[in-house]
């Protein structure tokens, strides 16, 4: 039997609008979750970490111990994995970059939970507004590899916690909602901007 990896909106969200804002980088961050049985693993937000690869691993590893400091005590959250969108629109691979932090992730939980953006079925859902999340599970295969949960032969799944996602998301692209999303990069560059985002949803 596997896990199921339940996506929450707030999570989901913060993930495309981070991608969207810079739609010619890479980006990555945390996700933040807690098991609610030993099945099923809740992801409840993300953590917008990075958007230019000359950057991509030192801040990260700043960001992962802050994330780490800040968010168990008052919210009672874990770090459950990481996520990451690719530059180019048919990239859908981890690279060398991103598989450093899969590694680190997989040595802190075999459970933790890789999303990685799927850019194609994005822009479906932003014409249709419906289907499955835009994004693709990897969890922990031999060796700490990197395993693709997809198709009939998937031992874990990936689903999303709150029916409404796709049409909040539709309203928050509309209105450019991306603009507003701060990630550690921004606030290394600006500590007034606040990396957490608190008003991102108000």
């Amino acid at each position: 039997m596997g896990c199921t990896y339940e996506l929450s909106q707030t999570a989901y969200i913060k993930i495309v609008l981070h991608a969207l804002k810079n739609p010619s980088s890479a980006v990555n961050g945390i996700l933040l979750g807690r098991p609610r049985t030993y099945y099923i693993m809740e992801i409840l937000d993300a953590m917008p970490v990075s958007h230019s690869a000359s950057n991509f691993y030192s801040p990260f590893q700043i960001a992962l111990y802050q994330t780490e400091e800040q968010c168990y005590h008052p919210r009672q959250l874990n770090v459950v994995g990481y996520y990451h969108a690719n530059e180019t629109y048919d990239d859908c691979k981890l690279g060398p970059a991103a598989c450093k932090h899969v590694d680190q992730m997989f040595r802190h939980s075999w459970l933790s939970a890789v999303l990685l953006l799927d850019h194609k079925k994005l822009h479906h859902l932003i014409k249709e507004n419906d289907g499955d999340p835009a994004v693709m599970l990897f969890t922990c295969g031999i060796s700490r590899t990197p395993c693709l949960q997809a198709g009939p032969e998937a031992k874990d799944e990936l689903v999303l916690k709150e029916p409404s996602a796709h049409a909040l998301l539709a309203d928050y692209i509309a209105s450019k909602k991306w603009l507003e999303i701060v990630d550690f990069e921004d606030h290394l560059n600006d500590i007034t901007k606040d990396w957490f985002n608190p008003n991102l949803f108000k």
